[in-house]
């Protein structure tokens, strides 16, 4: 059923796109192509194949019709190319090589590494790392911990969430949470993680430049023009340039310990196989 109505759609699309008595007959007659330019010919199999499955029979229009465009402007282009570009500018065939040898390459590279990385990054090795490399850890902007609430300005809840929500108390927070729930239109908290301080400014809805700027342990709030109140609550802050806590990098340094595995791994495939071919004979400086 969902082939049928496709084919239905695509069928109407094509007969919408010609122009003429002849050349819907010619559809007609031929039956399977779509579109042509030139000596080119869309086939409707191909049309088919692209539309993705599961969206509706508009969206289904829609596509077809770009990707008809598409496919015409790639061969006009294509037409014009071969006819404006000399026979030189024309031959690919030292550049398709070379793609190729760089394609095949890196997916030995990948199926080698696959087969050999070593992905388990223990808690010893990452302090290790922590203790090691201070000077990549650097943060390049301030990171928060921080709690923010979408609420109504004239919420009669918004004075008694908000202490609640300023206090050091795990049960105030909670508490602030189930009011929130009903009361604001968002609550959330980041206590117990560090994040980008430029995360925490979006949630604000403006320029998050201007929020970032007068950052501050504390309040910070904003109202917009419908009245619905923007409110943080900073707990914690730390400005760029200090080596970040080790709980907010531990994914960034699992990352470089990982990294660092693959690029040893290459290192000595590349290595390993230009002694194996020096010692079979396959290798050779002859001057």
């Amino acid at each position: 059923m969902r082939s049928g109505w496709k084919i239905s759609i695509v069928f109407g699309i094509v007969l919408l796109m010609l122009s003429s008595c002849k050349a819907i007959s010619d559809f007609l007659e031929k039956g399977e192509v779509v579109a042509r330019v030139g000596d080119a010919k869309l086939m409707m199999e191909e049309l088919q194949k692209a539309i993705p499955n599961g969206i509706s029979p508009e969206d289904s229009v829609i596509y077809a019709r770009q990707y008809i465009n598409s496919w015409a402007l790639d061969q006009v282009v294509m037409d014009v190319a071969l006819r404006q570009l000399s026979a030189e500018e024309r031959d690919v065939t030292d550049e398709l090589e070379a793609y190729r040898r760089s394609l095949l390459k890196y997916r030995y590279e990948q199926l080698y590494v696959n087969q050999r990385l070593d992905t388990l990054v223990t808690e010893d090795q990452i302090d290790d790392y922590y203790m090691n490399n201070s000077e990549r850890l650097l943060l390049k902007g301030p990171i928060v911990k921080a709690r923010f609430m979408s609420i109504p300005s004239d919420s009669p809840m918004l004075k008694t969430i908000k202490k609640k929500m300023s206090s050091a108390k795990m049960a105030d927070l909670i508490e602030a949470d189930s009011l929130a729930y009903s009361a604001a239109y968002k609550f959330t908290t980041w206590d117990e993680a560090w994040i980008d301080a430029s995360l925490f400014a979006r949630e604000f809805g403006i320029e998050s430049s201007s929020v970032l700027a007068s950052l501050r342990p504390g309040w910070v709030e904003r109202t917009d023009t419908l009245g619905v109140m923007s409110i943080g609550y900073v707990t914690d802050i730390m400005g760029p340039g200090k080596k970040a806590p080790q709980e907010y990098c531990t994914p960034m340094i699992k990352d470089m310990i990982i990294s660092a595995r693959k690029h040893e791994l290459l290192t000595t495939l590349e290595q390993d196989l230009l002694n194996d071919a020096r010692e079979n004979g396959k290798f050779e400086i002859l001057k």
